[in-house]
């Protein structure tokens, strides 16, 4: 790792204004607006905002490279056209729409650093539609990482699956999908099962994966699954809480069932990789006692839990990989 010079920090320290420019853009939907050209006093119109800010705006996005113009109209990019704006069977504004809804709570970072946990967690209670952006966030990232994770952990043995904290369901559909045999549970909370129904609808397979109403925080996981899967969880909880749930997934599997953690998993020292570190701070603003965690922790909580034998597997998705836990036969 390269230190940094001092022009490298400034510039570092300045990156918030490059984010918040393309946030706020996201935000009010600019690029449906622009739409396939459009001047700045149209823009403006189009979303009942200033015309002077909605321009300033516009330019600097021009700088950026999100837009383009030419004498005085402006039009979308090819990478903003096809996922950003409205229309485009690939738009991806509303996942995006999570890290919209991240900005305030890391601007308490400062304040968590002092007091070792966010304000009001408690008060922060995500709106329908915060929760319709979170999971379309998680549902992005799920699709495009379940085909590789299904991969390198093996469906053609599994007969029963449940998905903790499954979300939109992409990686119960991505094994159901890899094994005709497979049968999956999606156990989420209440408010996200509908999202996750949506899609396991759409994919044709309502009959072979259903949805279960629960809180992996402290409800028991059933018994007799041949996979549970804790996918982008583990991070949310503290280490005491993942003791619990391994213990209660050890108790859900069949003699010979394999537990797969698939997540961030942060060097020895917890410096590696930067993804990974900076997403620990994102858990620092958001939960209780979250956190990246390194693969000798995961190793040592499995291992609590009776998990034999415990194999990692890394993965090409920068940061991420999986800790595989087996419950013996005997």
């Amino acid at each position: 790792m390269s230190i940094l010079r001092f022009e490298e920090l400034v510039e570092l320290a300045r990156a918030f204004q490059v984010s918040r420019t393309l946030l706020t853009a996201i935000e009010l939907d600019i690029f449906s607006a622009v739409g396939r050209g459009a001047t700045a006093p149209e823009v403006a119109a189009r979303l009942n905002t200033d015309f002077r800010a909605t321009e300033m705006l516009l330019n600097a996005l021009v700088a950026l490279g999100a837009l383009r113009k030419r004498d005085g109209t402006f039009r979308n990019t090819a990478a903003t056209a096809r996922y950003l704006s409205e229309g485009s069977p690939d738009n991806q504004r509303l996942a995006l729409m999570h890290a919209v809804n991240l900005w305030d709570a890391w601007s308490e970072l400062t304040d968590c650093v002092k007091s070792g946990r966010p304000r009001n967690l408690q008060t922060r209670r995500r709106s329908r539609e915060q929760t319709a952006a979170f999971i379309a966030a998680m549902h992005s990232n799920a699709a495009s990482r379940a085909p590789a994770l299904v991969r390198a952990v093996g469906a053609a043995k599994v007969k029963r699956m449940l998905d903790v904290g499954g979300g939109s369901g992409a990686y119960s559909i991505a094994f159901a999908q890899a094994n005709p045999a497979l049968e999956a549970v999606v156990f989420d909370r209440a408010e996200v099962l509908p999202i996750a129904e949506q899609h396991i609808r759409a994919a044709g397979l309502a009959g072979r994966i259903r949805t279960q109403q629960g809180d992996l925080r402290k409800d028991d996981l059933g018994e007799g699954y041949d996979l549970l899967l804790l996918s982008a969880i583990c991070h949310m909880l503290s280490p005491e809480e993942n003791r619990d749930l391994l213990r209660r997934s050890f108790r859900a599997l069949a003699p010979g069932g394999r537990v797969v953690i698939r997540d961030f998993l942060l060097s020895s020292d917890k410096t590696r990789p930067e993804r990974g570190a900076l997403f620990s701070l994102n858990m620092l603003v958001n939960t209780e006692g979250g956190a990246s965690y390194s693969r000798d922790e995961y190793r040592q909580w499995l291992h609590a839990a009776g998990f034999h034998p415990i194999r990692y597997i890394a993965m090409a998705d920068p940061g991420s990989g999986i800790m595989l836990g087996t419950k013996p036969r005997n």
